[in-house]
């Protein structure tokens, strides 16, 4: 009988996998000895392989090249990182060696591309497309790129007011995009995105204010929905109205040549993930292609904005299981050695799914589990795996330690969980750490200490004779 934790998963999935294999008993991760890491750094332990950034830039560029020598596709095709899913400079580094191009979201977004401008990593040749709600300070940042004599800044406009606001704040002549604010899903609470200008809007918005103005070219169509890029009814019938947007706006503006077809590529989240990435991409360009045809206008060049996919990949988190705790008969819960409200945020905030393994004991028997974080919040764990409500993992025996490693978190789980910062019930951030291509490690921070959390409460902001001082005068009063 079929009863190790290994049985299990050759029998539900293909395995070994591109980047999960086993060396005896334990698994590696890219070729990287995980068990050897947790005996030299401990656990909970953050990790990022940075060549799997590069690696998807490149798939994602072969796909697009191959689809456009295909379909004769004559227009080019442009691959940004969206900053906002990690921005760290680690991340931004290792995606720039790709010759990628950057897409902002906010004003502090800025003065990272001025400091990677200034380090040589990016240059006027790369494009900066700024998307997102602009206060005063983004269009002022924005702004000074521009002035500055950075031609490839493109403001994508979320709403009427930014056109006027960047006029006023700019010398120089630039372009600008438009975002379609897309209708949303059935399922959502609401119609329409509060992101972008209507989809009859555009047109006119275009007629009456802009094509007149001599300093701006309005350059960009930008589409996205919040689903991201499926083969589903819902996406086509997006795109299908986003291109009608197109041509109809090319018709009145001769310098609109580029279609922001936005990100939202998904991430391999389980064993068994499927995705035909290429047929998709040459779809997708079928179809603007077919369309522009019709119209006889000039299919346009094509931009992207990837977040999750360039870097989510990239990442993983590292736990040991301390206990177990049998509630009731039915549920076994075993605690990691960390939170999932500080490490994965997203698990718990939207219930998203990541790929799960033991790191350690693949020969074992194994059992079904809940996993429980340590806080005192009752949200904090994790039982999303393939759509059950439970997990199966090598049997807790306190004798054998057991090490679990969630993979392909590098998006979004610092900025939303607050790298560095304080937590919920103050769990410390864990120790992080940097791989490179030779499987080099680089300590890029230490798990958070006592001291670094009560210096960002105020505990350790003045001494003890200032403490008794602000005491006294208190009683006083």
């Amino acid at each position: 009988m079929n009863t190790r934790y290994l049985d299990l998963i050759e029998q539900s999935f293909y395995f070994p996998q591109e980047e999960f294999t086993l060396d005896g008993g334990n698994l590696q991760f890219h070729g990287i000895d995980l068990m050897k890491l947790i005996e030299e750094h401990g656990t909970p332990l953050k990790l990022t392989y940075l060549p799997k950034i590069s690696e998807n830039i490149q798939k994602a560029k072969t796909w697009f090249d191959v689809a456009r020598k295909k379909l004769g596709y004559k227009g080019k095709y442009h691959y940004c990182y969206c900053t906002k899913s990690s921005h760290f400079h680690h991340v931004l580094e290792e995606a720039l060696k790709n010759n990628i191009h950057i897409e902002t979201s906010s004003a502090y977004d800025i003065n990272i591309i001025e400091n990677l401008m200034e380090e040589g990593l990016l240059s006027t040749d790369n494009y900066v497309i700024c998307n997102g709600f602009k206060r005063e300070q983004y269009i002022t940042n924005i702004a000074r790129l521009i002035n500055n004599g950075h031609k490839k800044v493109i403001p994508i406009l979320d709403n009427y007011e930014e056109f006027q606001l960047l006029l006023d704040a700019t010398a120089k002549n630039f372009d600008i995009g438009i975002r379609i604010a897309s209708e949303e899903e059935p399922k959502f609470e609401f119609y329409t995105s509060r992101l972008g200008i209507g989809y009859k809007d555009i047109v006119p918005f275009y007629v009456n204010h802009i094509r007149d103005e001599k300093r701006v070219k309005l350059k960009m169509l930008h589409f996205f929905i919040n689903t991201g890029i499926k083969d589903n009814s819902y996406y086509w019938n997006e795109l299908n109205k986003c291109l009608q947007v197109y041509v109809k706006l090319k018709a009145v503006c001769p310098s609109l040549d580029s279609l922001n077809i936005g990100g939202g590529f998904p991430v391999k989240n389980s064993p068994g993930f499927e995705f035909d990435y290429a047929y998709m991409i040459e779809e997708i360009l079928n179809q603007i292609k077919i369309i522009c045809d019709d119209w006889e206008v000039p299919v346009p060049h094509i931009f992207t904005e990837f977040g999750s996919f360039t870097v989510g990949e990239s990442g993983a988190v590292l736990y040991k299981v301390l206990q177990q705790k049998k509630q009731n008969d039915r549920e076994s819960w075993n605690m990691i050695d960390s939170s999932f409200m500080t490490t994965l945020p997203d698990a718990w905030a939207i219930s998203k799914r990541f790929v799960l393994f033991p790191v350690n004991r693949w020969m074992d028997r194994y059992e079904r589990v809940l996993l429980g974080g340590l806080t005192c919040d009752s949200d904090d764990y994790y039982n999303s795996e393939q759509h059950v409500n439970a997990i199966y993992l090598p049997k807790f025996n306190q004798s054998k330690p057991l090490y679990i490693g969630f993979f392909n978190t590098g998006a979004y789980q610092d900025n939303i969980g607050g790298f560095g910062g304080v937590h919920h019930c103050l769990m410390p951030q864990p120790k992080y750490i940097l791989i490179d291509e030779n499987h080099q490690v680089e300590v890029f921070s230490e798990e958070q200490t006592h001291q670094e959390v009560l210096d960002l409460l105020g505990y350790n902001n003045y001494n003890n004779k200032e403490k008794g001082e602000r005491f006294n005068k208190k009683m006083k009063l």
